[in-house]
């Protein structure tokens, strides 16, 4: 093991949106930031071999649980804003204000920055298009949808968004790293973080593995920005959560049928949709590229359908599921509980609603599929309304620390969240 002499005033571990808004925070303000991220930070090139290995890495960013399901994530710099759709959902402004949280003041600098509207008409995709036009004629609110989107860099007939645009026209937390490093914070890529160093109750620095090195590296703040199922695991790993953590995952399916009188399948997923947060579900167009719609197919045996990808309307139901299952060292495991197969049916059935009215036949759905896994060290329950654990100097801020779930996309909240924390820490008072 080697031993790092103590020259960082924070160590920000992940760098997907909660720990790179953090960090960009503190460097802003002078602070000396090492940022350390398990996966790689070579630039994306949007090929379906370097998605795989950020997005599909058993035991790292892929973990399969309960009911046939796959829980990715993504273990690259920018975390899974890298390979995500880029939709920005603004955060449940009522789950956070039950713990005294107002996101409002970040959220208003975070629009007034970030890129993050509706796409235009002419980024929108005829199977999209298609498929809206269908759910407005049954009467479904079907709206556009805020996406963090550069329309001016963005391509008609591109499917890279889930592999990793390349042409810097999606937003990713890649850009927050980039410019707390312009302000003097370290990157360190490849850093398997292991557990959190503790001394009279209050963090001192981390333990990680770096190659084939294990080291130790000192500062008087830590922030662990893992994720829904890295932070549980490292808190565990350092005897400050117990062994196994319940959380949520917002499973999805994809609802398929095919028509005969149009034709895409390069398109931007998720451009249009609705949400009945009452009912727990949302659904939005989802055309995939093409080796991800055939891998679905395959899944559910639907052979005959591998070769219609062009023509083939996809709709994503998502749900909001409840929390429980088990996060443990190695794995994830969770069960579908009955409320949350019947929001799936519920939505499933809406989907081919839809797929009825645009004229799709050979009409199927795919197995499930684990979005966002978040909620295992909650507000409330694991850390308080700062984002700070049992131990002094050690926050965490990532999607295992929302108070419950509510099937959207985490994005827009993490970065509040961050953003949040990164001036709270500012004050000297609130790490003493």
């Amino acid at each position: 093991m080697t031993t790092s002499p103590t020259r960082f005033d924070a160590i920000v571990v992940g760098t997907g949106p909660g720990g790179a808004s953090v960090a960009r925070e503190l460097a802003r303000a002078g602070r000396r930031v090492l940022i350390l991220e398990q996966g790689g930070a070579a630039p994306l090139s949007g090929t379906l071999g370097q998605m795989a290995t950020m997005a599909a890495v058993p035991g790292r960013a892929a973990f399969i649980h309960r009911d046939a399901s796959l829980l990715v994530g993504g273990a690259t710099l920018g975390g899974s804003s890298a390979v995500n759709f880029a939709t920005a959902a603004p955060p449940p402004r009522a789950l956070f204000e039950a713990f005294g949280i107002d996101l409002e003041p970040a959220l208003a600098a975070l629009r007034a920055e970030l890129p993050m509207a509706p796409l235009p008409d002419d980024l929108v995709g005829p199977l999209a298009t298609r498929i809206a036009q269908a759910a407005r004629a049954i009467g479904l609110d079907w709206r556009k949808l805020d996406k963090m989107i550069r329309p001016a860099l963005c391509r008609s007939g591109c499917w890279r968004c889930a592999y990793g645009c390349p042409f810097g026209a999606k937003w990713s937390a890649r850009e927050l790293v980039d410019e707390a490093v312009r302000h003097g914070a370290s990157l360190q890529a490849r850093s398997r973080v292991t557990r959190v160093l503790l001394q009279d109750g209050r963090a001192v620095g981390v333990e990680l593995v770096h190659g084939r090195r294990l080291q130790t590296i000192g500062a008087p703040l830590v922030v662990l920005a893992g994720g829904g199922v890295g932070s549980p695991r490292i808190l565990h790993a350092s005897k400050l959560a117990p062994r196994h953590a319940p959380f949520f995952s917002d499973p999805v399916v994809a609802v398929m049928g095919t028509v005969d009188d149009a034709e895409g399948g390069a398109e931007v997923p998720m451009a249009a949709g609705m949400h009945d947060a009452q009912a727990g579900i949302a659904l939005a167009d989802l055309t995939l590229p093409r080796p991800m719609y055939q891998a679905f197919a395959a899944q559910v045996g639907r052979v005959d359908r591998l070769l219609a990808h062009r023509r083939t309307l996809s709709i994503m139901v998502k749900i909001r599921d409840d929390i429980g299952g088990r996060i443990g060292p190695r794995w994830a495991d969770k069960r579908l509980s009955d409320a949350d197969r019947g929001r799936l049916q519920q939505g499933e059935q809406m989907a081919r609603a839809i797929l009825a009215q645009a004229g799709a036949h050979h009409v199927f759905r795919s197995w499930h599929f684990a979005a966002h896994p978040g909620g295992s060290v909650r507000i409330g329950a694991g850390v308080d309304a700062d984002l700070q654990t049992s131990a002094r100097g050690l926050f965490v801020c990532d999607a295992s620390v929302i108070p419950g779930p509510w099937g959207l996309p985490p994005t827009l909240t993490l970065l509040c969240l961050g953003q949040r924390l990164g001036q709270h820490l500012n004050n000297a008072e609130a790490v003493r």
